[in-house]
């Protein structure tokens, strides 16, 4: 019997149950029918981040950021291109500090931009300072044992 894995949507945030093996083959969402990997990193806020993080199977993986943050706005690019790396053993999405203050100070971001890995809904590891893709691909997948 294969393992069933719950992998939220990226558009419409439902859960859908997709056999693991089937994670290769480009799976769409039951309710909305658009793609559950993207190979793009997903804008998550208050409303949706747990929903994401603590409901889905997949390890998430946040980049919390800012508009004003240079170092910020030169990893943007790298953290896109680490999400078609990483995909679909992670997803990869942002959380916009500024937009969602709330979420920065839950989880105690002192420094942006701030990489945090979230398994079973726990931090797991985070890493701070900006990165290129396949360090970002590299240090993820060392973490999660992938």
């Amino acid at each position: 019997m294969s393992e069933t894995l719950h992998i939220v949507c990226p558009h419409c945030d439902a859960i859908n149950r997709v056999p693991a093996e089937r994670l290769v083959d480009q799976p769409r969402c039951g309710r909305c029918r658009q793609g559950l990997l993207t190979g793009k990193p997903i804008e998550l806020t208050t409303q949706t981040f747990s929903r994401h993080v603590e409901r889905g199977d997949l390890p998430v993986l946040v980049d919390f950021w800012a508009p004003w943050c240079g170092p910020c706005q030169m990893m943007a690019p790298q953290f896109e291109h680490a999400a078609r790396l990483l995909e679909p053993r992670l997803r990869l999405a942002k959380v916009n500090t500024e937009a969602e203050p709330h979420l920065a100070a839950q989880f105690g971001i002192r420094s942006i931009p701030t990489l945090v890995l979230f398994q079973g809904g726990r931090e797991i590891a985070r890493q701070s300072g900006a990165m290129g893709a396949q360090d970002i691909a590299r240090w993820a997948a060392s973490q999660i044992g992938r």
